[in-house]
């Protein structure tokens, strides 16, 4: 991600404040507005990320508290929400059980370590710029890994809407854990886990705008409170711890580092790559200028609050971000009031809260998790880029059949698996010229000469390790069963930003391939492209009888019509 430091800003200094200035005051009543459907959409959300991530209900809304401060403080996007997110929730929860279990006070310490680690890791990633770590979970992955992560929400949430406790590791052995104990479901809960689902989806579909999870939680926290919810057999969450969340510092012991960098190191990678994915579309939306490196800085210090106030990494949330812009919502204005209606939550409402049962998070999550699912996306890989379909299905399957951390490993290895078979399977083409004049690019081909015993080979991509051997090998081929035999081998590199060590030897000894043959070899390259890298290793290989790095496929075919090919030799040049 590179940086873009807005004018007329000094260097050495964090500018505060940036997704709020400059101010509108026609635009406060809509950021206000939309604060409050956040407060009312987000609240019953997070409280229910905490049951993907293990910790207790009450640190989901520490969440959209201090770290939603500290973003719009140090951040730059105007429209980034950072708070709670699924998939963070879901790599804690896959990772720190080994460690820990769920929900106890060491596992709650440890995720609280965690959001600090990865804030060390954010505030290092801007130091020494690693921003660009971010490009290499590419789209796709990011798909199947959500698809994936989904699939594991949903199935580990199914034995909460029947009132089961949840057995079994992955979703797999937890779906069947469920039909195995349906005899033991409790049937008051399931019908109320099922009243939820039908008022969130019943809202969404008559009124989308419409707070379907929040109606269905004060329905609930009223029925709990006036029917006795838990004296008949319903879960309720219990007391809610009230007030501002206690300042703590995270520690960690020696054994459970290793894990704890594990699960940070996972977190920073998703957060980097969709909170930037994010804060990128909405600044292109509006055509509004961001910066990347500045985020990276909200973040970290985000993840520093949420450490120091006893919750969970927070990330740049897409569905939340969605839900502000859908309101309305243009500034980090609409995020403080949304933090102004939490401390308020928590300071005067948390009695309420104790009465919820834990199936409507459980149906909430549920909902969740099937959103996740991105049917829409995997279908439309599989209709236009089949290659890229079959990686996302690999990485959603290891999310699904092995584990988060796993799947986080696959979907960085695979992006960039294919990003480099796609440099290596790259277009090469031979050019002739029309009878208009123009050049013509053609498949590779002997026997397609630009001029009299000229041919012209243009390489569309980078030249590196991967793909030096069949540059060398289609020039060879060319020269080998074109009749007649060439002269003068012009490459257009001038598609080519970059040439590494492997590749410069190759053209090296491609060089001296050509002139035991008794051809010629010249380059066409940009100024602002390879020419100097080129001409670096033309003198790293003491190529005397180097014919100039032309500027255009015109200029070389001009000064190599009549120009005479090297003599033959009749074994290989020294080795250079």
């Amino acid at each position: 991600m590179k940086a873009l430091t807005p004018s007329g800003t000094p260097s050495h200094r964090i500018p505060l404040l940036q997704g709020v200035f400059p101010f509108s005051r026609a635009q406060l009543p809509g950021d206000v507005v939309a604060g409050i459907t956040l407060a009312a959409l987000g609240i019953p959300e997070v409280m229910g990320y905490t049951k993907i991530a293990g910790t207790p209900a009450v640190t989901g809304l520490y969440t959209i508290l201090l770290p939603l401060v500290a973003f719009a403080f140090f951040g730059a996007s105007k429209h980034l929400v950072v708070a709670a997110d699924s998939a963070t929730a879901a790599i804690l929860a896959g990772m720190l059980v080994s460690v820990a279990a769920l929900g106890s006070s060491q596992y709650v310490g440890l995720t609280g370590t965690v959001a600090l680690a990865v804030a060390a890791m954010l505030v290092l990633a801007r130091i020494f710029r690693l921003g660009f770590l971010a490009d290499f979970l590419s789209r796709s992955a990011l798909i199947g890994f959500l698809t994936g992560v989904g699939i594991q929400v949903a199935a580990g949430e199914l034995a909460g809407l029947i009132g089961l406790a949840k057995q079994g590791h992955g979703p797999i052995l937890q779906v069947v854990s469920v039909f195995q104990r349906l005899g033991s479901a409790s049937y008051a809960t399931a019908g109320l886990s099922a009243a939820v689902l039908v008022i969130i989806v019943g809202c969404k579909r008559l009124s989308p705008r419409a707070p379907g999870a929040l109606i269905a939680v004060i329905g609930a926290i009223a029925a709990s409170a006036f029917l006795g919810f838990a004296q008949h057999g319903i879960g309720v969450i219990g007391e809610v711890p009230g007030g501002m969340p206690s300042l703590t510092f995270p520690t960690v012991r020696l054994a459970e580092l290793n894990q704890v960098l594990a699960t940070a190191a996972s977190c920073f990678i998703v957060i980097i790559a969709q909170s930037a994915a994010t804060a990128r579309a909405y600044a292109n939306r509006y055509n509004e200028r961001g910066d990347d490196n500045l985020d990276i800085i909200g973040l970290a210090v985000a993840n520093a609050a949420a450490a120091f106030t006893g919750t969970f990494v927070v990330n740049g949330s897409p569905t939340k971000t969605e839900m502000v812009d859908d309101a309305g919502g243009r500034s980090q204005i609409a995020h403080l009031t949304t933090a102004v209606i939490v401390l308020l939550v928590l300071l005067f409402m948390t009695k309420p809260l104790s009465y919820l049962p834990t199936a409507v998070l459980s149906a909430i999550v549920f909902m969740i998790g099937l959103k996740l699912v991105d049917t829409k996306g995997m279908a439309e890989l599989f209709r236009v880029q089949r290659d890229e379909f079959v990686v996302a299905l690999i990485t959603a399957c290891v999310v699904v059949f092995v584990d988060v951390m796993h799947g986080i490993i696959a979907a960085v290895l695979l992006s960039i698996i294919d990003n480099t078979r796609h440099s290596y399977r790259l277009r090469t083409r031979v050019l002739t010229r029309s009878e208009t004049g123009h050049w013509v690019p053609h498949a590779v081909a002997p026997g397609l000469f630009a001029a009299p015993g000229i041919i012209v080979y243009r390489f569309e991509a980078d030249l590196f390790y991967a793909n030096a051997g069949r540059f060398m090998d289609e020039i060879l081929k060319l020269v080998e069963q074109s009749q007649p035999s060439p002269r003068w081998i012009v490459v257009d590199a001038s598609q080519i930003s970059n040439v590494d060590y492997t590749a410069g030897k190759t053209l090296l000894q491609l060089h001296d391939e050509l002139t035991r043959r008794g051809v010629g070899i010249a380059s066409v390259a940009m100024p602002e492209g390879v020419s100097s890298e080129l001409e670096r290793y033309r003198q790293l290989g003491k190529l005397t009888d180097a014919r100039p790095i032309y500027p255009t496929v015109d200029a070389a075919i001009d000064a190599l019509r009549d120009a005479s090919a090297p003599v033959a030799t009749s074994a290989p040049a020294a080795n250079t």
